[in-house]
């Protein structure tokens, strides 16, 4: 199994396929819109603008698993990310990361690249790094800031 094996549904209703993202390099992180890290959005935002014509998306996925920091609907959600950080990159619907209700797409990434607390996601904007060919590359703390991983991104995209 790799990346382009799953799907999930973005905030407009739509099931999308990971394999339509194939060829790019994808940054999969879990959002909040009521966490310490939420100001990261702006960041990402800005790894977007930066790079997403240089075959590179960013892929959010709210969770209200962490201190109920994203109790909203996905339609408010979507309406504080846009209204406050002005996200443009995609944004999916709620899911658990963690747990018997994980998203599959979430326990393969989680079973590729474990973290501080082994096969679960520890908070919030936790990030994985996923090659073009579908291969996670790396994983990010919550702390870990956007910009620190640029980078990286750089590389991958030949920038």
């Amino acid at each position: 199994m790799n990346f382009y094996d799953f799907s999930a549904v973005k905030m407009n209703g739509e099931e999308v396929p990971m394999s339509a993202y194939k060829g790019k390099v994808v940054l999969v992180v879990n959002t909040a819109s009521k966490c310490g890290f939420t100001p990261q959005f702006e960041g990402l935002e800005e790894l977007y603008k930066t790079y997403s014509s240089h075959n590179f998306e960013i892929l959010g996925f709210p969770c209200n698993q962490f201190a109920h920091q994203d109790a909203g609907t996905n339609s408010e959600i979507a309406e504080f990310c846009q209204l406050n950080y002005g996200v443009t990159f995609p944004m999916f619907q709620k899911i658990d990361v963690n747990g018997s209700n994980a998203h599959p797409l979430y326990k393969w990434l989680k079973s590729q690249k474990s973290g501080l607390l082994g096969g679960t996601i520890k908070w919030n904007f936790t990030k994985f790094l996923v090659s073009a060919d579908g291969d996670v590359l790396a994983r990010f703390a919550p702390n870990v800031e956007p910009a620190e991983i640029e980078s990286e991104i750089k590389k991958l995209v030949g920038e």
